[in-house]
C-alpha cells in the first residue's frame, strides 16, 4: 500500500485557518476590556443622541421663561 503524502488529519500541527482563528481569539481575550469600554461609550452616545433628537426634549432648551417677574412654579 502506498503512503499518503501531505497533511493528514491526525498530525500535530494545526492548519492555517485554525491558527488564524486562534490568533483572533487571543487578540479578543487580550483587548476584552478595551473593546467593552468602546462599546459602552458607543451605545451611550447613540442612546443620548436619540433622546436629544426628540422634539419634546429639544423644546426645553428653546423655551423662554415668563417675563412677568415671577419665578416659574411659584405662586
Amino acid at each position: 500500500m502506498r503512503q499518503q503524502r501531505g497533511r493528514g488529519v491526525g498530525r500535530g500541527d494545526p492548519g492555517l485557518l485554525t491558527r488564524a482563528v486562534e490568533k483572533v481569539f487571543r487578540l479578543v481575550r487580550l483587548a476584552e476590556f478595551e473593546i467593552l469600554f468602546v462599546l459602552f461609550f458607543l451605545i451611550a452616545f447613540v442612546l443620548f443622541k436619540d433622546l436629544m433628537s426628540r422634539p419634546e426634549y429639544n423644546s426645553i432648551f428653546v423655551k423662554k421663561p415668563d417675563l412677568d417677574g415671577r419665578w416659574p412654579g411659584l405662586m
